[in-house]
């Protein structure tokens, strides 16, 4: 198994980091990815790196940390992530968490200028991306195709339609599974998901967030990430083995990565 999309490196981590990931290890996750925040916390995403081997590792800006700035601020922080970006292009396997949140108070033209800047750099670097979407699918899919964008990668957290779901998959995207499919109430993302292709698939549990149905108020870590991979099971109706193994196979595939 592969944890897709996580945030270990937050500080609700900090007193049991360790013994969470080699929990996450002991029950067979077999790598995992920690998502780009900012540019300042990147650094901590490196000194992860540095000592797990099996940690894979990303850089972005997320909109949750973001701030509208005027254009010198705003050119200074892209200047920042570009540098950064060509310092350790050996180091990070992608470029995200970025998006739009439609969710925010922040001016969405500023939001999509981020994201056109970091999708660049993506193209650029020959990598793929990460991206976070909320109340904003309609403007993600218009700015990905005005943008010509076609380097891959991931939406994280997908819940929507069959429609998006597919759309996003012709536009060469994998989709981020994680635990609203544990919630039956969740019924359009489930139904959309039990008919999506397993090799359009990854799974995820955006740790210490997206609680799964039984756990919530609780810290989300990467150990129940078998959770995921059993209610995805159930609703394609194979057994969690192949799940597992045919979602692993699409990271590794999509990262050009391999288990060895």
């Amino acid at each position: 198994m592969i944890d897709s999309h996580c945030h270990i490196d937050l500080e609700v981590f900090d007193s049991d980091r360790d013994n969470v990931l080699k929990h996450a290890f002991d029950v067979g996750i077999e790598r995992l990815l920690v998502l780009g925040l900012s540019n300042q916390q990147f650094g901590r995403l490196l000194d992860l790196k540095r000592r797990y081997t099996r940690v894979d590792i990303a850089l972005g800006l997320h909109p949750y940390f973001l701030k509208l700035q005027d254009t010198a601020q705003t050119q200074l922080m892209l200047d920042e992530l570009s540098h950064l970006a060509n310092l350790y292009q050996d180091r990070y396997i992608a470029f995200g968490e970025m998006g739009l949140d439609g969710s925010l108070s922040l001016d969405m033209a500023y939001q999509k200028e981020i994201l056109c800047a970091q999708l660049s750099l993506a193209e650029e670097y020959k990598k793929p991306v990460i991206l976070h979407h909320r109340k904003s699918h309609n403007h993600l899919i218009r700015l990905l195709k005005e943008q010509k964008y076609q380097g891959g990668g991931i939406l994280h957290a997908f819940s929507g339609s069959y429609h998006e779901a597919m759309t996003y998959i012709d536009m060469g995207f994998l989709l981020g599974v994680g635990g609203t499919i544990t919630y039956l109430r969740a019924s359009k993302t489930r139904d959309s998901i039990a008919r999506l292709p397993l090799d359009k698939l990854v799974i995820e549990t955006d740790s210490p967030d997206m609680p799964l149905s039984g756990f919530q108020g609780q810290r989300n870590q990467p150990s129940q990430l078998g959770l995921v991979v059993n209610a995805l099971a159930e609703l394609k109706k194979i057994s969690s083995q192949e799940i597992q193994q045919q979602t692993t196979m699409n990271y590794l595939t999509l990262f050009g990565l391999s288990l060895n």
